[in-house]
């Protein structure tokens, strides 16, 4: 694949600006233009790709420069994008807002200048009409290296209000290359975590994606965004795209035969759980695994032949009654680690194995009880693995990424799962048997080992 794909980052001052709006609407609009469109986000993120997925039939990705290094931002975009004529990244928090404490790394702007991609800033403008010019004029000349291509203005509220904003951004010397009026129906309803996954909301989201796509249509010069999107010259530093197979890794007889049997990899999906990196998947499916997805909201069985299980993140405290009234599946799950098959759990995974969820029972994996709390525990962890597991090998460090309102008591077993390192050194999760459960989300590609460890103990388990 050509690695100079036409490209654009959608970008704010700050969050509330309509980034998701715009860029969602944006992937929709060139869609139906009849493009290949691939979908990206800054950071952590798992429930904006959900939109980004409708809008373009294609699985949304997350680009972190954090969780896999700046290393691999460039060539995971490029495995995203292959045989896509465009991609569209959504951007994170304000354009300059990166990891606490860590200068710009994981910012929007840092992912655009490692992808040589221009910016398209969103400016909400519904309390401003000259000062806008000066807002724009700063953003576009704090880093030189950061190219500003043109700015969208959003929550516009009358045509002599768009009049007044265009002039004033005359002078700032960037281009308008729409604007929008206020409109409620692209709104998307939000919670304690952010806006509710696409899983939940079905229908509704995608009506909510046909209106963001509508008012980009009606407010934005689709033809100038396309032009300064192919106006992106090639991934800096000649990046060729990710792979999930090892580069390493040559198959031999042996694999040849495992292949043949594939050990069976459940992953947990439904509208509980909705949290999981695509990367994951084709890492496990790389390894040898057939992965298959079930949903514990419905499903009273686990898959035929489970040999491990993998439960990402999500909301199982909405979903709490319905998993817990689902007691063959937590006793299958329970039997399953009982028996010291590999298990793997994020975040909405770790409350689901503990004995309860406020109040109510859950698979009883391991011996600790969840419930939810008004604190907001949130931000990038640097974490090293305590002791061997079937993830990793003690001593390996990954970055993670913990967002929850939830408290587990107690917060870690008698072999912690991870080490944060940090001013405030503690252990936290989970290690027994089989199991490997944790607050922490991390993304497999930055420790392709994980994946290929954790499907080999399925094998042997």
């Amino acid at each position: 694949m050509s690695a100079s794909v036409p490209r654009l980052v959608i970008a704010a001052p700050s969050s509330g600006s309509g980034k998701t709006t715009v860029a969602t609407g944006l992937m929709a609009a060139f869609a139906a233009r009849g493009l290949a469109v691939s979908p990206h986000k800054v950071g952590p993120d798992y429930i904006d790709p959900g939109y980004h997925a409708l809008a373009t039939g294609r699985v949304g990705r997350n680009l972190d420069a954090y969780l896999c290094g700046p290393e691999l931002v460039g060539p995971l975009f490029l495995h995203g994008a292959q045989g896509c004529d465009i991609a569209v990244v959504e951007g994170v928090m304000g354009l300059y807002d990166g990891a606490a404490g860590e200068g710009e790394l994981a910012s929007t702007a840092h992912v655009a200048k490692l992808l040589g991609a221009p910016v398209v800033l969103v400016v909400d403008a519904s309390s401003q009409s000259r000062s806008v010019a000066a807002l724009v004029h700063g953003f576009a000349s704090w880093d030189p290296e950061v190219r500003v291509g043109g700015v969208i203005l959003n929550k516009v509220a009358s045509d002599r209000h768009e009049e007044l904003l265009r002039e004033a951004l005359e002078q700032a010397g960037v281009p308008v290359l729409g604007a929008l009026r206020r409109a409620a129906q692209v709104s998307t309803p939000s919670r304690h975590l952010g806006l509710v996954p696409v899983a939940e909301r079905q229908g509704a989201a995608v009506e909510a994606v046909a209106a963001m796509a509508a008012q980009v249509v009606d407010g934005c010069d689709l033809g100038a965004l396309e032009a300064l999107a192919r106006a992106a010259g090639p991934v800096p530093g000649g990046s060729a795209p990710w792979t999930p197979a090892s580069p390493t890794h040559h198959p031999t007889r042996s694999d040849e035969a495992d292949q043949q049997r594939a050990p069976v990899v459940a992953v947990a999906g439904g509208p509980a759980f909705t949290f999981s990196y695509a990367e994951h998947t084709e890492l496990l499916t790389a390894a040898g695994a057939d992965v298959v997805t079930f949903d514990p909201l419905r499903d009273e069985e686990l898959p035929e032949e489970t040999a491990g299980l993998v439960i990402g993140g999500g909301f199982p405290e909405v979903y709490a009654s319905e998993l817990s009234a689902n007691e063959p599946l937590r006793k299958a799950v329970s039997t399953l680690a009982e028996r010291g098959a590999p298990v793997a759990a994020e975040c909405a995974g770790l409350l689901y194995l503990c004995r309860e969820l406020g109040g109510l029972p859950m698979c009883g994996v391991l011996d600790a009880s969840a419930r939810m709390t008004e604190r907001l525990t949130l931000g990038y962890r640097d974490a090293v693995a305590v002791g061997d597991s079937v993830l990793a090998a003690a001593g390996t460090r990954m970055r993670g990424h913990e967002f929850h309102r939830t408290v587990v008591e107690p917060g870690s077993g008698a072999e912690p799962a991870w080490g944060v390192r940090g001013p405030r050194p503690r252990v936290e999760g989970f290690v027994e048997r089989g199991v490997h459960a944790s607050y922490l989300h991390t993304h497999w590609a930055s420790e392709p080992g994980v994946a290929r460890r954790f499907v080999e103990r399925c094998r042997t388990s």
